[in-house]
């Protein structure tokens, strides 16, 4: 890590975050009027509230992470560069005219595989499993972990809260070279996009992402913690998105066991259950971005001790710091 990559990292987040808010600020009124979301009985929003911000943080995390990537020589896979472009399109149109489940999964797994089945052959987490089993289980999971991050999309400053901690700490583990470069940057210009949408998502939020901006920003996210995996992190892959990765998958299977309709939007995920619990949105996202940034510190320790007892410690002190989250939001607040 060099100073003048610090600078360039810093800048460049800087400009994210400047392009993010510039577009966000001028497509306002746009999505006012074509693209507004109004309040149901599963919102935690209360008043029609314009979507489709996530427009303006793709625009300006493509659009920096390629300007970096040309200026430091750094190949970003065309393929993720595509696939995020359609997955957003399709994100748009859900946006404005809601798709059915099924055309949206078929459009994301396509999306997902042409990533994942374009990486090279020697990108590997377990060696040991046949190569197209592997990559068929990794688009499964891709498939989930971008429609999580779309789930969990559901407060004001959520998705800020869980993306700036995770990029930021991807962008470290850039500078230190556990991370590929493409991702580093990803990550980097990600992170500053986010940043600009903070001043118009803040509760009470003027403008919602939508799933515009929270489709692809799981797909690149999720991209970025698979190369973080292929370098030989598979712990920091999982420590960093633990929270989100919890909330969904238990509220999936508690709806499943129950024989829900999980399909189907509601107020179930744990950071939901929590304001109907008392919580106000500031101290919901306050609990989660504070949760992040444990998770990431204990990435950053699994990834830097370099022994697998710092491995172990690290994943089940992430296990019982999310747990402790979870069950706090699943339980009344005290008056």
């Amino acid at each position: 890590m060099t100073v003048p990559t610090i600078v360039a990292s810093l800048l460049a987040v800087a400009i994210a975050a400047l392009i993010s808010a510039l577009i966000t600020w001028i497509s306002r009124p746009l999505l006012q009027r074509y693209a507004l979301a109004r309040p149901n009985a599963r919102s935690s929003h209360r008043i029609p509230t314009p979507q489709g911000a996530g427009i303006a943080v793709i625009a300006a995390t493509l659009g920096v992470a390629l300007a970096l990537a040309a200026w430091f020589n750094v190949a970003v896979p065309p393929a993720l560069v595509v696939a995020t472009i359609v997955i957003a399109m399709v994100g748009f149109a859900d946006d404005i005219v809601s798709l059915p489940v099924l055309v949206r999964l078929v459009l994301q797994a396509a999306c997902v595989s042409a990533v994942v089945f374009t990486a090279p052959d020697d990108a590997r987490i377990v060696p040991a499993l046949p190569l197209a089993l592997e990559r068929g289980l990794i688009v499964l999971a891709g498939v989930w972990f971008v429609n999580l991050v779309n789930f969990m999309d559901g407060l004001d400053l959520m998705t800020v809260a869980e993306v700036v901690p995770v990029t930021a700490a991807l962008a470290l583990f850039g500078w230190y070279g556990d991370l590929s470069p493409s991702a580093a940057l990803l990550a980097t210009a990600l992170c500053g996009a986010m940043l600009g949408f903070v001043p118009f998502n803040r509760p009470v939020a003027k403008v919602f992402l939508g799933d515009v901006g929270s489709l692809p920003i799981g797909l690149l996210l999720g991209w970025c913690l698979l190369e973080l995996a292929w370098h030989g992190q598979p712990a920091a892959a999982l420590l960093l998105p633990a929270y989100y990765l919890a909330d969904s998958t238990i509220t999936l299977f508690r709806r499943i066991i129950r024989r829900e309709p999980f399909w189907s939007a509601h107020r179930t995920h744990f950071y939901q259950r929590a304001t109907d619990n008392g919580f106000t949105v500031k101290q919901v996202i306050t609990e989660v971005f504070a949760l992040n940034l444990v998770l990431a510190l204990l990435a950053v320790v699994s990834v830097r001790a370099g022994s697998m007892s710092a491995t172990i410690v690290s994943l089940f002190a992430g296990a019982v710091a999310v747990a402790i989250v979870l069950r706090r939001f699943s339980r009344p607040q005290a008056s």
